[in-house]
């Protein structure tokens, strides 16, 4: 498929995200997979977009400085996309104005034109100024997500968090023992690197696509591990995995079970619990019960209270904070105050779920954000409410060159 008809799918991905509240993944995979682009130019159109929504504050600047004044919604993006391929990418000059130009309308092609060859000429200067620029921006991190950072970690850890969750994730998979796990083929085929501390966890240079496909692997961050191992269940405990789609921590609370006893994984009706039931199914996991319904909903027959667990892991909807370089647009949807409703609704849900463990039972509480709104400020909230329970381990995970951020605290 021609190249400019990949960047005009581009512009089109830019446009519905930031006209709706669909999350980018989602909407590049329906226009790519209605497009039938090849898998290199569905990987040129995924990098671009990814590119452009990763960087927005850098572009923004960029721009700003080549032109001042207002510039219509549509003729931004679409010089957002060629400035990003012309100083991030390094896509040929030629290339990268001569298409890029061609998707504006006629009228504003000159424009466009006038814009991109400018900082053609002056790549050095702008290079400069991403250089000088303060972290938040410099990474394209909210300012106010930013001083959340610098107050919680302090100045050089928040810029480090910001340079990772900002970095394109290297590809990770885990190895799964229950379907045989990758063989010594398939780790040379794919150059995979064991990542150090999560034993069965590899960096690899592209998918191992026949084990994903046959279950030996699991492509996943090794930050997903903390969770469940730090529930660490034995086969003759009563487990119960809440919001468990898309299921990478139960299959290794499953493993943990040797996959034997009783582990109940439930999350919301549709989409999730059938991705659940399909991913578990193809992992090998066979000591799951599957239930499929919302914890919230008082008539859901998990939460009759004569069910009891010895061991609960609740992994609550957040905000994201911890795996930004994955969820590239997700920083954009989190306002100011974004904590507000989230640690509502997460004391919602262990206040639902808490009654169902047994007494002398363990839970873990855990979520894929770093602020301490969501974790730590939430455990000792539950423990005020819940005296007879404690805090007996925490872990705190902030993002890094091979794994993204997390949170998970055994309470018992």
């Amino acid at each position: 498929m021609p190249k400019q008809l990949s960047r005009k799918i581009c512009i089109d991905i830019l446009c519905e995200w930031e006209e709706s509240s669909k999350f980018i993944d989602s909407i590049i995979e329906s226009k790519c997979n209605n497009s039938a682009l090849t898998s290199r130019d569905r990987a040129f159109v995924q990098n671009i977009t990814l590119g452009v929504i990763r960087n927005l504050t850098v572009l923004e600047t960029w721009l700003y400085k080549l032109r001042k004044g207002k510039i219509d919604s549509d003729l931004r993006l679409i010089i957002f996309l060629g400035l990003y391929q012309i100083l991030m990418m390094r896509v040929p000059d030629h290339a990268a104005v001569n298409e890029t130009v061609n998707l504006a309308r006629t009228r504003a092609r000159g424009l466009v034109n006038a814009i991109l060859r400018r900082s053609v000429r002056e790549q050095d200067q702008l290079l400069n100024v991403w250089g000088s620029m303060s972290p938040a921006d410099k990474y394209s991190i909210p300012d106010h997500i930013y001083s959340r950072w610098e107050k919680q970690f302090g100045i050089e850890t928040a810029e480090r968090i910001a340079f990772h969750s900002n970095k394109i994730a290297s590809l990770t998979v885990r190895s799964n023992p229950l379907r045989g796990g990758l063989t010594d083929k398939d780790k040379s085929d794919t150059g995979a690197t064991p990542v150090k501390d999560y034993p069965e966890f590899y960096e690899v240079t592209k998918l191992p696509f026949e084990a994903l496909n046959g279950g030996r692997c699991y492509a996943q961050d090794p930050s997903t591990s903390i969770a469940p191992n730090l529930l660490n269940p034995e086969s003759s405990h009563k487990v119960l995995d809440v919001c468990a789609a898309p299921g990478g921590k139960t299959s290794i609370l499953s493993l943990c079970m040797k996959n034997k006893g009783h582990l109940t994984a439930t999350d919301i009706e549709g989409p999730r619990s059938n991705r659940l039931i399909e991913n578990l199914e193809n992992l090998g996991v066979h000591n799951v019960t599957i239930h499929s319904g919302d914890i919230l909903n008082h008539e859901n027959p998990l939460l009759n209270q004569s069910n009891k667990y010895d061991r609960i892991l609740i992994d609550v909807p957040c905000s994201n904070t911890g795996v930004f370089r994955r969820r590239v647009d997700a920083k954009w949807r989190l306002m100011p105050g974004f904590t507000k409703d989230l640690t509502r609704l997460q004391f919602r849900m262990v206040e639902s779920i808490i009654p169902l463990l047994k007494e002398g039972g363990q839970m873990v509480y855990s979520t894929c954000s770093i602020d301490d709104e969501e974790n730590g400020q939430i455990v000792a909230k539950i423990i005020k409410k819940f005296p007879n329970l404690k805090k007996i381990d925490e872990v705190l995970l902030i993002p890094q060159e091979d794994r993204d951020g997390a949170y998970a605290s055994l309470i018992g």
